[in-house]
């Protein structure tokens, strides 16, 4: 049986990957869309239960920030929660990154489960994206979707944004993926 942290035990920890991971995005520097490899690291640090009236959620308290190539300064960092229900088998990641964005993005998974997915949308009633100004006009997210895989000692995740940006006509898919492995 899972502990009270069910499938986001395995994330308990810190994680590194190497140059593994890939951006695919679009460069306002370059003027078009690049796919860049970048190394992270990620710390997940558990806690609970929180208790919210009869629900009761354990989590994972996280950082991660991610660097192209051997750059001293991140080009992308985040905080946040991955939470846990048991009672109903919800998970949720809720995140904070400094562009201005925020996103609850959620979905449901076995406590023993290996794989889960989570998905938010722009304007949604339950699992949503918040973003400022400039990105609402620009750029902004209409949908997120993550998928994460646990191994032994790694995991990996695939994430897909999918942004309305002023360079392109139809959407566009931000995509980034990558493997950590355990270092603590």
């Amino acid at each position: 049986m899972a502990n009270e942290w069910g499938p986001l035990e395995g994330l308990i920890g810190e994680w590194e990957s190497d140059k593994g991971g890939l951006d695919t995005s679009f460069s306002h520097s370059e003027g078009k869309v690049l796919g860049t490899d970048y190394r992270e690291k990620v710390t997940m640090k558990p806690f609970g239960p929180v208790d919210n009236g009869t629900q009761s959620l354990y989590g994972l308290d996280y950082k991660t920030a991610m660097w192209r190539h051997d750059e001293e300064n991140p080009f992308h960092t985040e905080v946040g929660y991955w939470l846990w229900d048991a009672a109903t088998g919800e998970l949720l990641r809720g995140m904070v990154i400094p562009r201005g964005i925020t996103v609850l993005a959620g979905g449901f998974a076995d406590a023993d489960a290996k794989e889960f997915t989570l998905k938010a949308a722009k304007g949604a009633d339950l699992y949503t994206i918040g973003e400022n100004q400039y990105l609402a006009k620009n750029a902004s997210t209409l949908s997120y979707e993550v998928t994460v895989t646990i191994g032994d000692g790694t995991w990996s995740y695939k994430e897909d944004s999918i942004l309305q940006m002023n360079e392109f006509p139809e959407p566009f898919h931000h995509t980034d993926g990558n493997i950590l492995r355990r270092v603590n």
